[in-house]
């Protein structure tokens, strides 16, 4: 029988360019409102098909990305193959290249290419309900991950509005290294079960394509979590301001909890200017030009 050959995908960086909490529900969770893009960087993720399940965890960010058997590829692989009668599988090789815990849903974006690949493998469509409802059972990111196209995410992630035609957006993503633990931020916001703090926001999606109509809204539209993680790690004000300083930036604001921050600029040549200034002058900061048009996947 002839050896199958392995499936490789790309699992982008997931960036909240607007992140509103409207409220707490009841059981605990959080109700979201975001707008999300994917970026041009990427983990790598790797299956060869084999009798067993497995994962092994190589490149730069790999040490931060803690036990390898609580790793969401493996937590989605095994929920898959609980409803999958007879999925086959195989060894997985994730090569960390993105920070860790670090807002940028890396893990939720590597257990998304996790689904794919063994989609591919097995013949699913990339529409089957099972992928969907394991993608909901293994992180609150994974479904909007799972086709990672720019869209509205609300509830507590599983609720996704159509892709969206955006613009092309140069960025600049900058990481200070420090931890900043997504429990402590929202605990920050001090909501208790059942209360609401907004309302969902009408979006013109079919206007968002013009790029200074998406940068006003962008400028309207907040990250609400973004005052609860500098106060508990200030550095992310220091990130903020030293890219908001930078030439060509329109804006400059953090993803998700944190503590990543992005700065949306005018042109790639200023992206990549801005980079190399904020590279050179924070040496300890994790500092990458990118782009928002297209996701990264191969």
């Amino acid at each position: 029988m002839p050896t199958l050959q392995a499936l490789s995908d790309l699992a982008p960086a997931k960036v909240n360019l607007t992140l509103r909490v409207l409220g707490k529900r009841q059981d605990g969770y959080h109700d979201l409102e975001s707008l999300v893009v994917f970026a041009g960087l990427a983990d790598r993720l790797t299956l060869t098909p084999g009798d067993a399940l497995g994962l092994a965890v190589d490149g730069p960010t790999a040490a931060a990305a803690g036990d390898v058997f609580d790793n969401l590829v493996l937590r989605a692989a095994c929920a898959l193959a609980e409803r999958v009668v007879g999925l086959r599988v195989g060894r997985f090789t994730l090569t960390k290249l993105l920070p860790v815990a670090a807002g940028l849903g890396g893990g939720s974006s590597d257990a998304a290419a996790a689904l794919r690949l063994l989609a591919r493998l097995n013949g699913l469509a990339p529409d089957d309900a099972r992928l969907l409802d394991v993608a909901r059972r293994t992180g609150a990111d994974v479904p909007v991950c799972l086709d990672p196209r720019a869209r509205v995410m609300r509830g507590i992630g599983d609720v996704l509005t159509p892709p969206l035609d955006l613009p092309p957006l140069p960025a600049v993503l900058v990481n200070p290294g420090v931890p900043v633990p997504t429990r402590d931020v929202f605990g920050k916001l001090g909501l208790v079960p059942g209360e609401t703090r907004g309302v969902a926001s009408e979006i013109d999606a079919g206007r968002l394509n013009d790029g200074a109509v998406l940068i006003g809204y962008l400028k309207s539209q907040p990250n609400d979590l973004e005052a609860p993680a500098i106060a508990l790690q200030p550095v992310i004000a220091d990130v903020l301001t030293a890219l908001a300083r930078q030439d060509g930036c329109l804006l400059a604001r953090m993803s998700g909890s944190g503590a990543t921050c992005f700065g949306l600029f005018a042109s790639e040549a200023a992206a990549a200017a801005g980079a190399q200034t904020l590279a050179s002058s924070h040496p300890r900061w994790w500092v990458a030009p990118t782009d928002f048009s297209a996701s990264a996947r191969s």
